[in-house]
């Protein structure tokens, strides 16, 4: 019995070890297939594959994250989809969707990374610490999302195309780079499990918990409303300024603006509405839009004065589905048409 115990124990010491051999394989195979890295990027990603793995699922979050968050504007962040989101043209320009491009590419690394440490993916990290004293009536356990991990790869896998820059582009990127991970860190949340007969919740067990990727997206995108532009600064280090407007005399702000979780711009923004090869936008046309809304969305803004054409489609979808014992659901396909408005 005893040598029966002993050979399970090394068969699943085995199974363990072949796992993670497989796992780091297919980080190895990442690194020299991820395009666009940088001598430095790729350094990292052979000393961390599988922490790669984790950023590259975030890299392809955030570009599906930003595609909803803009899907009713000119841009409509079709510039991440085209190529893999960190080495897209958007991101080596000044725009504010540039700002906000490298925002939620380095907030969404960070979270993944974060998360996969606490699933035990990652062999170099694990459950993030925990800090500070416990609540009235619950104790720290469970697996916290280790966070601390998710910043500082994060940084280390993106910050890095920018480091060994001093102009202004460089230091806009850093600055918005870090606000998205500032973003993750601000959402950070404790979330609890109770435990007691029937569920009485005598005790709670909490871990801390990283935010989704829609609630970052959402608060990104209110930074992007109230982006600041900037330029370099005349005073010694070449700092960055708030650019002023000449515009209309205002009150004057009674404490200065702490640019801090800003998001950061230098160069006004192209209309979006014409295709823009450089930056792999392809204009407006064909875009749904909404007759009559007076917002970004409406035919008016999002058309730019082009009109718009009404035309129907139609759908397919599955439709009077019905359960039959035992087990198996039966649907039809049911046609539906639909008068869209397109804009010309």
């Amino acid at each position: 019995m005893r040598r029966l115990g002993l050979i399970a124990i090394m068969a699943a010491i085995s199974w363990t070890v072949s796992c993670r051999l497989i796992d780091g394989l297919r980080g190895q195979a990442v690194c020299k297939t991820l395009s666009g890295l940088t001598r430095r990027q790729q350094d990292s990603c052979r000393r961390h594959p599988d922490l790669t793995l984790a950023a590259v699922e975030g890299l392809s979050a955030a570009a599906t994250e930003c595609q909803h968050q803009f899907r009713w504007h000119r841009w409509n962040c079709s510039s991440l989809a085209v190529r893999a989101p960190h080495n897209s043209h958007i991101l080596a320009r000044g725009f504010r969707e540039s700002a906000f491009a490298h925002a939620i590419t380095a907030a969404a690394v960070a979270e993944r990374v974060a998360r996969a440490c606490a699933s035990g993916r990652v062999l170099e990290c694990g459950c993030g610490p925990e800090r500070g004293a416990a609540g009235a009536g619950w104790k720290w356990g469970g697996c916290s999302h280790n966070i601390r991990t998710g910043l500082a790869f994060s940084q280390e896998f993106l910050d890095v195309k920018e480091s060994n820059n001093g102009d202004i582009q460089s230091r806009v990127s850093l600055h918005n780079n870090e606000a998205g991970r500032l973003a993750v860190a601000k959402k950070m949340e404790v979330k609890c499990k109770c435990h007691g007969v029937s569920g009485s919740c005598e005790l709670r067990t909490c871990w801390r918990s990283a935010p989704d990727l829609r609630t970052i997206g959402v608060a990104l995108k209110e930074r992007f409303r109230e982006a600041i532009m900037v330029e370099e600064s005349n005073k010694g280090g070449g700092g960055l300024a708030v650019r002023r407007r000449r515009k209309k005399k205002k009150k004057r702000r009674k404490r200065p603006r702490d640019l801090r979780g800003s998001l950061l711009y230098y160069e006004k923004s192209p209309s979006f509405c014409e295709p823009v090869p450089g930056l792999e936008a392809g204009g407006t046309t064909g875009r749904i839009c909404k007759k009559g809304g007076r917002g970004v969305d409406g035919c008016a803004s999002l058309c730019c004065g082009r009109g718009y054409n009404i035309i129907r489609r139609r759908l397919v979808d599955r439709c009077n589905c019905k359960f039959h014992w035992c087990c198996y659901v039966t649907c039809s396909n049911c046609t539906v048409d639909e008068w869209i408005t397109v804009c010309k």
